[in-house]
């Protein structure tokens, strides 16, 4: 019978016994009273007080019968808790112990409860700080504790009817082991097919203690491949006799001999300890292999004492370039990277390792290896130069062995190619750098000393006609100054620090431009062949710097052919080409260098005999030429690598070659990225196309440090009818505005001046009169002012400047802020 069944069974005998009492009751007044009219007043009495008290049980629940709550089952609990990953507990208020699933008795005791558990202080005092925020908060951030051989991760939360329980929960946290993988691959494959090339392998702890060893080693170590080495001392598996031959312990001298080779599982790149010399390998885990005695190195030359394939190729599989030598420093054996990194032809053989170094240091390596030879097993590196690169000091590290039968000096070698061709373009990069810095400083202080007299010719020429005396005389001296210029302009390009004026255009076009002159610069023995790609997209550049550019490869060009061929009179091609280079294309050549994108290419390349490898590295640095004194500055190439950097362009020298693969001439190529037209470029260049000469007049504050620029542009200015006020510096300038005694249409301004520099002082009286436009003047690159300034309507004119072209630019500006206000 179920319980609903009792309870009604139950529910109808108790209304049967109630209804018996209420008639016998009623049964009992009559006899009494022996009045009808009593005893039905009675019933009536009792039939009311009973439907109050039926009303009131519907109230309270609906049934005067209710099942008693049953006692929790906590065997159900454990059973839903037990996990083998997860130690779960639960605790009541008294922190007493509840339940607790099988792996939480394992880690910590059943005679435990939390957050009273078997770890360390820090972790006792984290977990009764995190059971008090638990029961103040429901819940509280895990922790982390930890006894003396392992750590988990607790954490905590409030459960129950009423929150009176917590349950707990930790998680092992598993620690890295970074030569668990290696352990794999011995225990796996790997190690069951060095067991049958008969060579037994085992990862060997720093304390000596076998981490994990392949079938063939437990074997022939334990008697049982499939016995576990875990806690066995490697060395106890072994042992020698009086002549150093090593043996397994197992099979004493019944067995074959040993071989044992130790490789260091420590990281090559470390920095070493200059305390304690070979510290980083004595504490990093070691893989020991050991091989029967008649599985032979081998011999420099390939010579094989035994079956040697299966080691060999071991060990020629190694990155780290390894020899060995024995006693008397002769070579036994070498791998490949050995000897890439020692610089040795394919086939080429030496016989000792003396005759990898340069003659002075060969003494010093012929000691090395014998002390490493005959003495006691020991390890250290020695610093030698070698034969095939005497400039760069390399070092060879030498290890004293034993039990490697003829072998007894291991020598290793790292291929440092790459490393110091790495250092060479660093050092490179530093000094051009360096250089271009010096060469920017002295074009900008030059660029002062040429505004001056420039500016001063100007104003001279004004006074004269042609004809006069002195008209030839002032003309020749601007002549020179603007040649100067022009130097300054290289130096500059070379530090891509000179002011471009870039417009978009089409390569063509600028060949086109030239080609004349390329012409007579070539003379009638050099042909000039030009071919254009369909479809070119346009570049943004100077077009007169990228002239300079075409003009400085003709020069070279011409120089090289005349050169090879003998003379002046020597016959040669110099052909310009133009291509269409896709972004497909550039991701197709897989360039470091080059960003992925359209780019127009040009490409010079002439029949003059082509670049020696050892220039072709140097050809871009300044003032390295390979001319004669006194045809050559050095500064051509350079100029061409500057314009194009600072162009956002690419630049690459090669050698061209004939079709049987001779070298035909020089080819430099020029990456050009292609330049989408802007919204904003076009309403710019039709402001700039409107503007003209400003003829109205107004108030100019000059500030300029040099008194010669200042004089000179001070009278330029009053001559095209402005009021000008003068200052020398920074201060000087803020103190005239905030004196308010001029109302300034226009700020023209130095950059670079003691004290306050000029954008420092266009701020502040921007504050005062903050749409006060400002002319810079500087011999600095226009887009590197403006990274670094940040004004905004700023203008700017480059150093040296002529008189007409500062009025020109002071009269655009005045007008352009004008036509704005």
């Amino acid at each position: 019978m179920s319980l609903g069944q009792v309870q009604e069974s139950r529910r109808l005998v108790d209304v049967i016994a109630v209804a018996a009492a209420v008639l016998a009751s009623i049964a009992l007044i009559q006899f009494a009273t022996d009045n009808s009219t009593v005893t039905l007043a009675y019933a009536g009495g009792l039939t009311v007080l009973g439907f109050i008290a039926f009303a009131a049980g519907r109230a309270r629940g609906g049934s005067t019968v209710q099942a008693e709550p049953e006692t929790a089952d906590w065997s159900v609990t454990v059973a839903a808790i037990e996990r083998t990953d997860l130690a779960i507990a639960v605790t009541d208020r008294a922190n007493r112990l509840v339940c607790a699933n099988a792996a939480f008795e394992l880690w910590f005791g059943s005679s435990n409860a939390p957050p009273r558990l078997p770890v360390d202080g820090t972790s006792a005092d984290q977990l009764i700080r995190m059971a008090r925020a638990v029961w103040r908060d429901g819940n509280a951030p895990g922790v982390t504790i930890a006894d003396e051989e392992r750590s988990w991760e607790a954490e905590a939360s409030r459960a129950g009817r009423s929150d009176e329980y917590l349950v707990w929960r930790f998680s092992p946290v598993t620690r890295h082991e970074p030569l668990a993988g290696i352990g794999k691959h011995i225990t796996g494959l790997f190690g069951r097919t060095l067991g049958a090339a008969g060579i037994s392998v085992a990862l060997v702890a720093p304390d000596g203690m076998v981490r994990a060893a392949n079938s063939s080693l437990k074997r022939r170590g334990l008697g049982d491949e499939n016995a576990s080495m875990a806690g066995q001392e490697f060395v106890q598996m072994l042992r020698t006799d009086d002549r150093e031959r090593i043996f397994f312990a197992r099979e004493g001298r019944k067995g074959s001999p040993q071989t044992l080779v130790q490789v260091p599982l420590a990281d090559p790149d470390a920095p070493a300890s200059e305390e304690v010399p070979g510290r980083a390998a004595a504490e990093a885990p070691s893989l020991m292999l050991l091989i029967d005695s008649g599985i032979g190195l081998g011999g420099w030359g390939g010579e094989s004492k035994g079956n040697t394939a299966q080691l060999e190729g071991l060990l020629e599989q190694l990155p780290l370039g390894l020899a060995t030598t024995d006693r008397e420093g002769k070579f036994l054996f070498a791998n490949p990277a050995f000897r890439r990194a020692a610089g040795l032809e394919k086939g080429e053989m030496v016989p000792y390792p003396s005759d990898l170094v340069v003659p002075r240091d060969k003494t010093a390596m012929s000691d090395a290896v014998r002390r490493y030879g005959q003495g006691p097993a020991s390890s250290g590196d020695v610093a030698v130069r070698l034969r095939s690169d005497p400039d760069e000091p390399v070092s060879l590290g030498l290890a004293g062995v034993r039990g490697l039968g003829d072998a007894a000096v291991l020598l290793s070698l790292a291929d440092t190619t790459e490393e110091a061709r790495l250092k060479r373009q660093v050092a490179q990069a530093t000094k051009m750098q360096a250089v271009g810095q010096l060469a920017g400083g002295v074009a900008h202080d030059f660029n002062n000393v040429l505004t001056a007299i420039i500016g001063y010719c100007d104003l001279m020429l004004l006074r004269h006609t042609p004809g006069d005396s002195d008209y030839d005389d002032i003309q020749q001296i601007r002549a020179n100054s603007n040649r100067a210029a022009s130097l300054t302009r290289q130096l500059l390009a070379f530090s891509r620090q000179q002011t471009l004026q870039p417009e978009v255009l089409q390569l063509p076009d600028v060949l086109s431009e030239v080609s004349q002159l390329l012409k007579r610069l070539l003379g009638a023995k050099i042909t000039l062949k030009v071919r254009h790609d369909r479809g070119l997209g346009p570049v943004r550049a100077d077009p007169r710097q990228l002239e300079q550019v075409i003009i400085n490869l003709a020069v070279n060009a011409r120089d090289a052919i005349q050169s090879h061929g003998g003379g002046e009179g020597a016959a040669g091609t110099l052909a310009f080409a133009t291509r269409r280079v896709e972004a497909k294309d550039i991701r197709r050549m897989g360039s470091e260098i080059i960003p992925a994108g359209d780019y127009t290419v040009l490409i010079a390349e002439d029949t003059g005999g082509g670049i020696p490898a050892e220039v072709i590295g140097n050809i871009f640095e300044p003032f390295f030429t390979t001319k004669e004194q006194g045809k050559g500055t050095g500064l051509g190439l350079s100029t061409v690598y500057g314009i194009i950097k600072q162009s956002g362009g690419f630049i690459f020298a090669s050698n061209a070659k004939k079709p049987d693969g001779s070298i035909k001439g020089a080819r430099f190529t020029i990456y050009l990225p292609v330049h989408e037209v802007t919204e904003e470029e076009m309403k710019r260049a039709e402001v700039e196309e409107q503007a003209r000469e400003w003829s109205g007049g107004g108030t100019i504050l000059l500030v300029e440090d040099e008194d010669m620029v200042r004089a000179v542009a001070e009278r330029a200015l009053s001559r095209q009818g402005y009021h000008i006020v003068t200052a020398s510096d920074g201060d000087e300038g803020l103190d005239i505005v905030q004196s308010g005694e001029h109302q300034f249409d226009l700020v023209v301004s130095d950059v670079v001046m003691p004290s306050m520099d000029g954008p420092a002082m266009a701020r502040e009286i921007r504050k005062l009169q903050p749409g006060l436009p400002v002319l810079f003047m500087s011999g600095y690159a226009e887009s590197q002012l403006r990274a670094e300034i940040d004004i905004e309507a700023m203008h700017f004119i480059a150093k040296p400047f002529s008189v007409r072209q500062i009025a020109d630019k002071v009269g655009g500006v005045l007008r352009n802020a004008g036509k704005v206000g």
